[in-house]
């Protein structure tokens, strides 16, 4: 372990440089990531970090998922269920059909089982990828809500063949009943168990007498739970973290207080960004090893990166293809929740842009890193190291040429110039405005008579109306303070209800949310 630890310090500091180098050039961090996992493979001396592939993803899916549901809008995911759910769940399984069809047809070798094994890795958008990448790009709400929504629940959908392909190859066979059947139960059992759990946790929360450590502390162990316990029971860990972490995401405010919620913000932020780069550094880590056993097994690694770019076209034309699918089909069945667009060229582009911003990542590393070493039997996996090589093609193309060409076509097409979609800018004014009404509503119908020459409140108020700031402290006291703090309260139940507006933005009301929650922490210290 101490001839390691040195090694993993400088795998931090590398990610945290990375990172800085990203936010320099104005680019996606994934995609320097990735490329840093290519350049580690090439270095020679380096030592050979190894996890057991029972391990991946209970060591990586549960947080990444969890801080992934509790960071999407819920109101703009049931606003568009139907397109997310359509991304989720039948273009993932067409694009792993397309996948497993064209590798058993062209890749030597290749069972179809093998075929959906690989489909069912490479198949889910990453939702973190996508959110970094897009995070440059201006794109409406709605097409960024559809991604990030799609992102979430594809890694379920997708783990789930995963799951099913692996059986397939270990046992040779594939019984569609049985495979039915155990599909229900994972589906539903998953999500019955992380809402279960998910509930029992926010009690926890609002019933002990937890400081923010302990709140965060405990925040960072749910998942795993949640996880694990669905997949003792056979049912599927990813949905249990999703549905678990999407029920305490949207009860966030009660169950945590403003100190938790401030210092949470900051801990999984980190913890997830040294968890995606530490994936991705694993992969280079092994890249050495991997094209050695394709050598072994008489594969050129000229033939293999060919197989990886055949896979990926594969993937963008199938993405493609289903989006024009959906589209085409909401315009005939149900044209009234067809996302709004300013011309027809413009909506009917909108399936291009979706189809390329299929961006692979680190969930499909997680999955490949996964795949068992040998069978049951004690044979070894059959094209192991073929399908992470693959699979690390398809998330190095995929980042670089769609993700850095993404911004262009944005550009080049226009597609979201003049979009009708209100400017952030005009629902901060609205919301400020309904918030400053509410706060002089609200101290005039609970606090009239302290109201008059209490220098205090006026200030207060004051500030809300942008006219005057406070600059002395000394005018607090308790009984202020209780007043102060009951209004933020109050206004945090404004912001919850007006939220319910669909015209209002998610990330906007929970930015003002943090606003409140620094102001009370600021009010705690007077």
């Amino acid at each position: 372990m101490n001839a390691y630890l040195p090694f993993l310090i400088a795998m931090v500091v590398a990610i945290v440089l990375l990172n800085t180098l990203a936010n320099k050039l104005k680019i996606a961090y994934p995609i320097l990531l990735v490329l840093a996992g290519l350049v580690t493979g090439f270095i020679p001396g380096l030592p050979m970090v190894r996890i057991d592939p029972d391990l991946i993803f209970f060591i990586f899916l549960p947080p990444l998922l969890f801080e992934a549901s509790w960071s999407i809008s819920f109101k703009e995911m049931k606003r568009w269920w139907r397109i997310i759910g359509s991304f989720a769940f039948l273009v993932v399984f067409f694009t792993a059909m397309s996948v497993a069809v064209v590798a058993h047809h062209f890749i030597p070798g290749f069972t179809l089982a093998l075929g959906f094994l690989l489909g069912g890795i490479v198949s889910p958008p990453d939702a973190v990828s996508t959110g970094a990448i897009t995070k440059f790009v201006k794109i409406p709400k709605t097409t960024s809500a559809i991604l990030e929504g799609e992102s979430l629940l594809n890694d379920a959908s997708s783990l789930i063949i995963f799951r099913f392909a692996l059986v397939a190859v270990g046992t040779g066979h594939f019984v569609w009943q049985q495979a039915a059947m155990s599909f229900i139960w994972m589906v539903t059992g998953g999500a019955g168990i992380g809402l279960l759990l998910a509930w029992i946790f926010v009690q926890l929360h609002k019933r002990l007498p937890l400081d923010a450590q302990s709140n965060i502390a405990l925040t960072i162990i749910e998942p795993y739970f949640m996880y694990w316990l669905a997949e003792q029971l056979h049912c599927s860990g990813v949905l249990a973290v999703v549905s678990g972490g999407l029920f305490m995401s949207a009860r966030r405010l009660v169950f945590l207080n403003s100190t938790s919620r401030i210092q949470s913000f900051s801990v999984w932020g980190s913890f997830v960004f040294i968890l995606n780069g530490v994936v991705f550094l694993i992969i280079g880590l092994e890249l050495p090893e991997i094209v050695e056993g394709m050598r072994e097994n008489g594969i050129p690694l000229k033939t293999a990166i060919g197989y990886g770019v055949l896979i990926t076209l594969v993937l963008i034309t199938a993405r493609i293809i289903s989006s024009y699918a959906a589209l085409l089909a909401t315009y005939l069945f149900r044209p009234g929740v067809m996302p709004p667009a300013r011309s027809k060229r413009r909506r009917w582009m909108m399936p291009l842009l979706l189809g390329w911003t299929g961006m692979r990542g680190v969930v499909s590393l997680a999955a490949a890193l996964a795949i068992p070493i040998t069978l049951d039997s004690g044979m070894a996996f059959p094209e192991r190291s073929l399908i992470l090589f693959i699979t690390f093609v398809v998330i190095l193309l995929s980042l670089v040429v769609q993700g850095l060409t993404l911004p262009m076509l944005v550009s080049r097409t226009g597609l979201f110039e003049s979009f009708e979609e209100e400017s952030e800018e005009s629902t901060r004014r609205r919301m400020k405005l309904g918030l400053k009404q509410h706060v002089y509503q609200f101290l005039q119908d609970k606090y009239e008579t302290e109201l008059n020459g209490n220098e205090a409140l006026e200030i207060f108020l004051k500030k809300w109306d942008h006219r005057a700031k406070a600059s002395d402290d000394s005018w607090m006291n308790e009984k202020t303070k209780t007043i102060f703090f009951e209004v933020l309260e109050s206004q945090r139940q404004f912001l919850t209800e007006l939220n319910q507006d669909p015209n209002i933005d998610e990330s906007i009301i929970r930015q003002q949310l943090q606003q409140i929650d620094l102001e009370e922490e600021r009010l705690k210290i007077i």
